[in-house]
């Protein structure tokens, strides 16, 4: 199986390379985000082993730049960086695994083995309501043709909206969806919310997708408003 190991400092892209290839891997290297995803575009791996901080093009940016793409390679983010903030966005790009430096060779092969036991994870499904799509997998929301910036928390709650088109979600529910069981403060922050994406999504193109229903709750329209 092939592995493509992107990671600017040579001498630890040159361990990872000889320590792989002496578990059985053929091993392919880059030193930039734009070659590493070249290679990742052009050959077909079992893993990709994936910096973070890369000259020309960051870790973050190439693993966003192929799962738009539509390539599912597993991918794990290898990085000095060891925040959960850092952690969190490798994740949300779709990198599948996290792993911070220094690290263990053997964890890295384990970790390795294992994604390639999982294989490539399907595209989750594009999510649609009319005009309305919303990429799960990339984060991004359409109306029309026009692309429609959210934050991670106004898209979270169109997401739980957009799984059942013309469904109604109590505020309950959506609070559970979307914040957590045991969310104790003010219930009324899911009409900011509505809002929100009511001011970026439904306003700018005169629609009404996300309607209320009183004293029910919210859905999406069915044809998107």
């Amino acid at each position: 199986m092939r592995i493509l190991v992107v990671d600017d400092e040579a001498r630890l892209a040159d361990g990872l390379r000889r320590g792989l290839e002496a578990e059985g891997f053929a091993v392919d290297v880059a030193a930039t985000g734009p070659d590493g995803l070249w290679l990742a575009r052009e050959q077909q791996y079992a893993v990709i082993l994936l910096d973070i901080m890369l000259p020309g093009m960051s870790g973050y940016r190439v693993c966003e730049t192929l799962r738009a793409e539509q390539n599912w390679t597993p991918v794990l983010m290898l990085t000095a960086k060891d925040g959960e903030w850092d952690q969190v966005e490798a994740l949300d790009t779709g990198a599948d695994d996290y792993l911070s430096k220094p690290f263990s060779f053997a964890v890295l092969v384990a970790r390795v083995r294992a994604l390639i036991r999982r294989g490539a994870v399907d595209r989750p499904r594009v999510l649609e309501a009319g005009d309305v799509r919303l990429d799960p997998s990339t984060r991004q929301v359409w109306r029309g043709e026009a692309a429609v910036s959210l934050t991670a928390r106004e898209f979270a709650v169109l997401e739980l909206l957009m799984q059942r088109p013309g469904d109604v979600f109590s505020k309950k529910q959506i609070l559970e969806g979307v914040w957590d069981f045991d969310f104790d403060g003010d219930p009324n922050i899911v009409e900011v919310y509505v809002r929100h994406l009511r001011n970026k999504l439904d306003r700018p193109f005169g629609r009404d997708g996300i309607q209320t229903l009183r004293g029910a709750g919210y859905r999406m329209a069915v044809d998107g408003g």
